[in-house]
């Protein structure tokens, strides 16, 4: 699945030809530069490595410099495989958010915004105890009973219960691509992303 690495920059919302507000993400898709071409003779299987996002050469390990250096590139903050391009690329060349078309839907991968250790009710959406009777104290927001009887004595693995909450890698499939800003290397989808402002995502077609 070909693709491009980004940078989500916010939402906003535009008008389409019927008056409709539609919310969207504005992304900030490349320019990726080739900065290794993956072979089936040499590695086993065919993709194609981009970078994206200037870094100092300093803040990188001298054998990531050399790695980059053989591209003609500086280094790079995030490095990821992709493969499915259909036209061929090679080391050095650069990526841009023109590899998208309006209209089309692409998939985008990210990892969404911690929200700490959270109980029940915000985790899993529980009730909580419905009624405060019978002497209960502060029982609005409490998961109730997880445990069985005296078999299996336990409790089960997978129980929803509190903890930590976000953080995770998430998939958004089918956003319809609204605009390509070709001069700004931006990319406004329609609906929402993974992750907070500036953070790297993954934008698959």
């Amino acid at each position: 699945m070909s693709g491009l690495i980004g940078k989500k920059i916010g939402m906003t919302s535009i008008f389409d030809e019927n008056g409709k507000n539609i919310p969207c993400t504005v992304i900030e898709a490349g320019p990726c530069v080739v900065t290794q071409v993956r072979t089936t003779e040499v590695d086993g299987y065919e993709a194609l490595q981009l970078g994206f996002d200037d870094k100092a050469e300093k803040r990188a390990s001298k054998a990531a410099n050399g790695h980059f250096k053989k591209a003609g590139t500086s280094p790079k903050y995030k490095v990821i495989e992709f493969q499915g391009f259909q036209k061929e690329y090679k080391l050095g060349d650069s990526i841009t958010v023109e590899h998208f078309e309006e209209g089309e839907f692409i998939d985008v991968v990210g990892t969404s915004k911690g929200k700490g250790f959270q109980g029940v009710v915000k985790r899993h959406g529980f009730a909580g105890v419905g009624q405060a009777t019978h002497g209960q104290h502060n029982r609005l927001r409490a998961p109730g009973s997880v445990g069985a009887a005296s078999y299996p004595a336990r409790v089960f693995k997978g129980m929803r219960m509190a903890g930590r909450m976000g953080g995770d890698k998430v998939k958004v499939q089918n956003l319809r691509v609204l605009k390509v800003v070709p001069e700004k290397n931006l990319l406004v989808v329609k609906g929402c992303v993974p992750g907070h402002k500036n953070a790297y995502i993954i934008v698959q077609k």
